[in-house]
C-alpha cells in the first residue's frame, strides 16, 4: 500500500507561483529554505565555497550581498558557479538592481525603505527583470523602513509594513510585472506573525517569512520556530529565512527542522529520545547522542527510539521502525514493534547502528530532509 501523506495542520494559501532560478516558490511548490552568505561576495572563491557548504546542508535559495562595485562584479561569476539560485541583495544604490539582474543572478532583493529614489525606477526595473527572467523579493524591513510611513504611524508597527509592502506590490503590478514575493520582517514575533496575516488578506502574493535580526542562535531559533510555525500552521508562507548571529548552516538547520516538525518537509532519520528522569537506569542522553552520531548522514526515512526506563520506553521503542527500551543494565531491541533480542548496556549503540544499517537496506531515500531529534515525555 502507498504510504498516508504526512498530516499539516492547514492547507497552504494560496499564491501565485514564481521562479527563483530553476526553484518554485508559491503556489504548490514546496516550502523552500534560504540563508545568506555571511562572505565578502568579492571575494568569489570564499563565497562560493560557502554556498556548497550551504547547499550541502540542504539549502534551495542563497542571497549575498551587494553593498560596492566590487561585489557587483563577483556576481556573474557567482551566479555562474553556484549549484542552487543566487539572490543579490541590493540597499542604497539603485545601480546594483541593474547590475545583478545583467550578472544573471536567479532574483533581486530590494529594501524599498533605503534605495535612493526606488518608486521612480520601479518601471525600469521591472523592465530589466522582466527581459532577463529574473525575479524580485520586495523586502519591507522594520529596521529600514520609508521615513514617510515612520512618521504617520510612529513606529514599524504591522500596518506600516503592510502598507509599504502593498504599495510597493502596486507599482510592480502597475508595469505589469508580477514575478516577486514579499517579506515584512520584524525583530518582534509577535509584530511579524501579524504583518503576515494581514498581509496575506491583501493579495495572492507568495511570502518569504523571516524574523529580522533574531538574535544569537538559541534565541533566534526560539523567535523564528515560534512565529514561523504559527504563520504555517495556517498555511501562510512559501519560503523561509532564518536569521541567527550564527554560521549560516545553522540556519538552514533550523529552517529544515522547523518544515520537518509541521510535516511540510520529509523526514530521514528522526531519533526519539527521553529527556531522563530519576526513573531512567541508564545515560539516556550519552545512548542517543552515540547513536545519533552514528547514523549521521542517513539517508532513509527511519524513526530510532531511545529509551531509558520501562514507563514509556516500550512503547515508543514498539511505535518505531527501530527502539531500544533500557533498564537494570541490558536494552531490549525492537524492529517493527517486536522485540528481537535483549543485549547488556555496553552493546546497545552497536547494535542499533548494525540493525539501522539492515533496515536502511531495504527502504528508498528521502529527498530535501535532514535528522531530527525530538524528546519524548
Amino acid at each position: 500500500m502507498p504510504a498516508m501523506p504526512a498530516p499539516v495542520l492547514a492547507p497552504r494559501r494560496k499564491t501565485r507561483k514564481i521562479k527563483v532560478g530553476d526553484v518554485y516558490v508559491g503556489g504548490d511548490a514546496p516550502v523552500s529554505v534560504q540563508s545568506m552568505c555571511t562572505t565578502k561576495t568579492h571575494d568569489v572563491n570564499a563565497t562560493l565555497q560557502q554556498i556548497a557548504e550551504l547547499t550541502a546542508a540542504g539549502c534551495d535559495i542563497v542571497r549575498v550581498a551587494c553593498p560596492t562595485q566590487d561585489d557587483a562584479d563577483a556576481l556573474a561569476p557567482i551566479a555562474r558557479k553556484s549549484n542552487i539560485p543566487v539572490i543579490a541583495d541590493i540597499h542604497f544604490q539603485p545601480k546594483y538592481v541593474f547590475a545583478a539582474i545583467e550578472a544573471g543572478c536567479a532574483a533581486v532583493r530590494v529594501n524599498p525603505g533605503n534605495i535612493k529614489r526606488f518608486d521612480d525606477q520601479v518601471k525600469e526595473i521591472a523592465q530589466a527583470a522582466k527581459d532577463h527572467g529574473t525575479s524580485i523579493r520586495i523586502g519591507v524591513n522594520a529596521g529600514s523602513l520609508d521615513k514617510r510611513l515612520l512618521d504617520k504611524y510612529g513606529k514599524p508597527t504591522a500596518e506600516a509594513l503592510v502598507e509599504s509592502a502593498v504599495w510597493e506590490a502596486s507599482l510592480f503590478e502597475e508595469h505589469d510585472f508580477h514575478d516577486f514575493k514579499i517579506s515584512v520582517k520584524h525583530n518582534d514575533p509577535v509584530v511579524m506573525v501579524r504583518a503576515y496575516e494581514m498581509l496575506s488578506e491583501r493579495g495572492d502574493w507568495p511570502l518569504h517569512l523571516g524574523v529580522t535580526e533574531a538574535g544569537p542562535a538559541f534565541q533566534g531559533t526560539i523567535k523564528s520556530a515560534t512565529a514561523f510555525g504559527a504563520l504555517l500552521s495556517q498555511g501562510i508562507g512559501d519560503t523561509i529565512r532564518v536569521s541567527l548571529s550564527a554560521p549560516p548552516v545553522e540556519e538552514v538547520k533550523v529552517g529544515i527542522q522547523i518544515l520537518q516538525a509541521l510535516n511540510l518537509r520529509p523526514r530521514k532519520l528522526e531519533i526519539v529520545s527521553c529527556p531522563s528522569c530519576g526513573r531512567a537506569q541508564v545515560d539516556v542522553y550519552e545512548l542517543a547522542e552515540k547513536v545519533t552520531a552514528g547514523l549521521e548522514g542517513m539517508e532513509v526515512p527511519l524513526r530510532v527510539a531511545v529509551m531509558g526506563c520501562v514507563v514509556n520506553g516500550p512503547g515508543e521503542a514498539r511505535e518505531a521502525d527501530l527502539g531500544v527500551a533500557s533498564g537494570n543494565g541490558k536494552g531490549q531491541i525492537f524492529v517493527k514493534g517486536e522485540v528481537i533480542k535483549t543485549v547488556p548496556e555496553k552493546d546497545i549503540v552497536e547494535t542499533l547502528i548494525e540493525e539501522a544499517m539492515k533496515i536502511a537496506e531495504t527502504m528508498e531515500p528521502v529527498e530535501g530532509a535532514s535528522p531530527e531529534v525530538i524528546a519524548a515525555s
